[in-house]
């Protein structure tokens, strides 16, 4: 696992002026297909990078573009939330860094998916059709314009929950549009699970989490545990 340099790729595309990213190999001999992590609204902390660790252990070269680099999640939040519901902003170069990274690293094998969290899984519903071999948002927001959003995705395995009430209706939504797109698509809804449930600990600010848990933004093993299956076999089937 170490720390990677992506500001030379990030400003060919529009992206941070600085940007560092986390990567997470798998054992053994590669090349292995590569996956893009976008990290939740809380930035890239030891909760996102376990998630890295474990896609890794799953036989995945994980990359996953730190989009608070310039400053922290305090000065960065809102620009890039704003960034994920407009489609615009230099997050989308930060992402496009990381899949020219592995699309450019011998460890690689040229293909390559993207998987988020939270703000990160809005982000990958908004990058379906920039270039990756498969998707897999997390209890994401939907595109505004859903149906152009999905028109010529790449296949797309989403989770949600069935208790995150921000997100009513999401993962009905969201299977319908790719059934009207023909996207090969895999979408459950975990009627058990809130947001965050992939998480494998409580993750934010100390402060904010007795208000998490009241909201049902707390993990569910059991939910998790199916959830990366689907993932994993969705991922191996389409990156190979």
């Amino acid at each position: 696992m170490s720390e990677i340099d992506l500001t030379d790729l990030a400003a060919r595309h529009d992206g941070s002026l600085n940007l560092h990213g986390y990567l997470a190999r798998p054992s053994g001999e590669g090349p292995w297909p590569g996956v893009v992590m976008v990290h939740e609204a809380f930035g890239l902390d030891d909760v996102m990078r376990r998630q890295a660790d474990r896609l890794a252990s799953a036989g995945f070269l994980t990359l996953a573009p730190d989009l608070f680099s310039a400053g922290g999640a305090r000065r960065c939040l809102v620009s890039t939330m704003r960034a994920m519901l407009s489609g615009k902003g230099r997050a989308y170069g930060d992402i496009e860094a990381a899949r020219q990274w592995l699309s450019g690293s011998s460890d690689c094998t040229g293909k390559i998916g993207v998987i988020g969290f939270c703000m990160g899984g809005g982000f990958a519903l908004m990058t379906l059709r920039t270039g990756f071999d498969a998707a897999a948002p997390n209890y994401g927001v939907l595109p505004r314009h859903l149906d152009a959003a999905v028109a010529g995705a790449c296949p797309v395995v989403a989770s949600y929950g069935g208790k995150d009430f921000a997100l009513r209706n999401a993962a009905a939504k969201l299977e319908s549009a790719l059934t009207r797109a023909g996207v090969v698509h895999d979408v459950k809804e975990y009627p058990t699970a809130g947001h965050t449930f992939l998480n494998d600990a409580l993750a934010g600010p100390k402060v904010m989490r007795p208000l998490m848990k009241v909201t049902g933004m707390v993990p569910d093993p059991e939910a998790a545990a199916d959830a990366w299956t689907r993932i994993d076999g969705f991922f191996g089937e389409h990156l190979g």
